[in-house]
Parts: C-alpha cells; structure tokens; sequence
C-alpha cells in the first residue's frame, strides 16, 4: 500500500511564534490521523531546528526542506547543503517547485544534481513536475511533465527511486483558487505512474506515492483523493492553518 503523504510548503512565511503556534497546533489536531497518512512539514530553513525538536518522536509527522544546494560545500554564500539538513534530521528535501524553476531559473540539469546529492544523504526527494496555463491550453501537460522527469529523474536506478515522491503541480492553479478537475488530476497522475511502470517496471510505479499540488483545500481534497493515482497533496496555502491542514490530512 502507497504511503499517503500530505506535505505543507510553507513558502516564506511565518515568524517564530507563528511558526510555533502552527506546529503545537498541528500537532495536538493530528493525533487521529488515518493510518497510513503522513503530514510533512516543509518550512523556511531557520523554523527547521524548532520543528523537529516539537515533532520528534511523533508518528506520521515528519520534516522537509524546501529547497537544498547542487553544491556538496564550500564558498557559495546563503546556499544550504544536503549533509547540513541531514544532520538537524531534515526527512524529505522538496526540489523543483515551479517557483524554483521560475524565480531562480532552476534547470533540469541542476535539479539532477540536487537530487543527487539529497539521495546520497539519506534524504528522500519530494520531486516537482508540472505545466503552466499556455502548455495546458495547448495539451501539452504530459510532454512537459514526461520531459521534466526524464531530465531530472530517469539516470536513477531502481532502488533510489524508492526514496522519491512525485509531486505534480499544475502551475496554472497554484496559489490561484484553481483547481484541477478530479478528472484532469487523475488522467495525468495515471500518465505519471504509467511513465514510472515503462521506465522502471510495475513494481516501482505501483509503489511510487504521487501527490497533486495547486489549490488544494479542505473542500475539495476528499475528491481529488478519492482518485486511484492520487496519493496527498503538496499543499501551499491551506498548510498556513492547523486545521486545514490536519483536515486535508484526514481526508481520506
């Protein structure tokens, strides 16, 4: 059975005590959480110590950075390193958010590298795939996602894969109310799976959890995973608040 994995991207927000709260309150909500679902918390580098130390210990709750360094170490000013977050217990690294690939002009070549580095620091890999509005009015989803995870993903073997979650955004309803039809969220993520099951074999895409990322919300997450594909949510906004966040958790 697929691990359910509902991951909250902080972005840049929240000040310490925002923070804080946010966890503790997290925390206290999530202690009923369906078997077999995980909340990751995915916050701003400098929260990272506060939330492992409020969150160690606790089941189904786990930690992630939002971003890690193509660099192993060295003179590269504000740049953190995949053995740093490892060593203050960081699970996950989240790499190729469509705002990283944006902003900063991430390229596939550079996100092999940060993929590389975060799996040989025990770090499992939330990977993220998507198309903008244009690409998607002009049907061209699945060559812009099948291009993304070949560049960036496809020269690791089998066994590493094991240690990657396929996070797919449609970059057109990230942060801006829409939302992915059921139907449109399923019929990609089934393409993602099927692209696995042809590169890697059955086994791997069977067990590969792929989340559906972009507006994803208390009212509308019990449909979207109510999907066969669809395995949680890389969720931005609704992440900000403990009980929308633990309620999308619990939408399964």
């Amino acid at each position: 059975m697929r691990k359910k994995i509902v991951a909250g991207n902080w972005k840049m927000n929240l000040d310490k005590a925002e923070a804080e709260s946010l966890v503790d309150g997290v925390v206290k909500l999530s202690k009923d959480l369906p078997e077999g679902v995980e909340l990751v918390f995915c916050p701003s580098f400098v929260h990272i110590p506060m939330v492992k130390e409020k969150i160690s210990g606790i089941k189904n709750l786990a930690l992630a950075s939002q971003n890690c360094s193509k660099e192993v170490k060295g003179a590269f000013t504000g740049e953190i390193s995949a053995s740093m977050l490892k060593s203050y217990g960081v699970d996950y690294a989240v790499l190729g958010h469509s705002e990283r690939r944006e902003y900063f002009k991430e390229t596939h070549e550079e996100l092999a590298q940060k993929v590389d580095l975060a799996l040989a620091n025990d770090l499992k890999v939330i990977f993220c795939c998507g198309e903008v509005l244009e690409q998607r009015e002009s049907n061209q989803q699945e060559i812009v996602v099948l291009e993304q995870l070949e560049e960036s993903l496809f020269h690791l073997s089998a066994a590493q894969f094991a240690n990657v979650v396929i996070a797919y955004e449609p970059v057109w309803a990230i942060g801006t109310g829409k939302t992915a039809s059921s139907e449109q969220a399923q019929e990609i993520h089934a393409f993602i799976r099927q692209t696995l099951a042809d590169k890697y074999g059955d086994e791997v895409a069977q067990n590969t959890t792929i989340q559906y990322g972009g507006s994803c919300k208390p009212s509308n997450a019990k449909e979207l995973f109510a999907n066969e594909d669809v395995d949680g949510g890389l969720i931005g906004g609704a992440s900000l608040k403990a009980e929308d966040f633990v309620a999308i958790g619990k939408s399964y």
